[in-house]
C-alpha cells in the first residue's frame, strides 16, 4: 500500500510504501520534512485496515499538518472504516484502482531513469526504482525506495529501500562501489576491483549485505 502526499495546490509531494499497515510509522521523521500544509491519500488493495488504527493514523498526519484527505481500496471494511471517521473512502476493484491512480500523474512517476554518467558530486533519487544507463563515478550518490539498477559501472554509493523495503536490491554490470545501502544495512565496497564478466546484485540477506551473480533473463523487467 502506499501514502501519497501531496499539497494543497494537489502538487505531488512524495509517496512511501509499505507492506504491513503498522510500518507507516517508520515514515512519521521523514514526513516531518515535507512542506507543510499537505494530503495524504492512502491507496491499498485487499488490506483490511480497522478504524482504531485509521484514527491513530488520522491524528498522527494532523499533529503533522496534514490531511487524511482521502481513502483508495479494494477492502469493504477498510472504506467503511474510514466513512466512519469521516474521511473520504472509495471501494473499487483492483483494475480500476489502478486505472483510477491516473489521477496520480506522480505515481505512475515514480522510477527515475537516467541516461549518462553521473559524476562526483552528484545526487539522484527515486521515489519508486532507479535506473542509470551509464557509470556512477567515485563522489557520486544515488538512492532509491525501491531498486536501483546501473547500467554500468557503480563506482559511487548507491542506497536501495530508503523507504525501509527489506527486499530492494542495487544491480550493475560492474558493481565496485565505495558504499552500499539497504534499507538500514550498511556495507562497505571492496578494496580490489571485481574482475567479474557478469552482472552482480545486492541483496539483504538475515541482516546482511550479500552479492551474488546477477541472472538478467530471470530478474530484470
Amino acid at each position: 500500500m502506499k501514502l501519497i502526499l501531496r499539497k494543497i495546490t494537489n502538487e505531488f509531494i512524495k509517496s512511501v510504501t509499505f507492506k504491513k499497515f503498522e510500518l507507516y510509522k517508520v515514515f512519521i521523521d521523514e514526513l516531518n520534512t515535507i512542506e507543510k500544509p499537505a494530503a495524504a491519500y492512502l491507496v491499498t488493495e485487499n488490506e483490511k485496515i480497522n478504524s482504531c488504527e485509521l484514527a491513530k493514523l488520522k491524528l498522527t498526519l494532523e499533529k503533522l499538518n496534514i490531511k487524511f484527505h482521502h481513502i483508495y481500496s479494494c477492502n469493504r471494511e477498510t472504506v467503511l472504516s474510514g466513512k466512519a471517521l469521516k474521511i473520504t473512502s472509495t471501494l473499487i476493484n483492483l483494475r480500476d484502482l489502478k486505472n483510477e491512480l491516473d489521477i496520480f500523474p506522480s505515481y505512475q512517476k515514480n522510477d527515475i531513469f537516467h541516461k549518462g554518467t553521473v559524476r562526483s558530486g552528484d545526487r539522484i533519487s527515486s521515489n519508486g526504482d532507479l535506473f542509470i544507463m551509464g557509470d556512477v563515478n567515485p563522489g557520486a550518490i544515488i538512492s532509491a525506495n525501491n531498486n536501483v539498477y546501473v547500467w554500468g559501472k557503480l563506482m559511487g554509493i548507491a542506497f536501495a529501500g530508503e523507504n525501509g523495503n527489506k527486499n530492494a536490491s542495487i544491480a550493475s554490470l560492474c558493481l565496485n562501489p565505495l558504499q552500499l545501502r539497504i534499507c538500514k544495512i550498511v556495507a562497505i565496497g571492496p578494496k580490489k576491483k571485481s574482475n567479474h564478466q557478469y552482472p552482480e546484485v545486492a541483496i539483504l540477506k538475515e541482516k546482511k549485505i550479500i552479492i551474488k551473480p546477477y541472472l538478467l533473463d530471470k530478474n530484470f523487467k
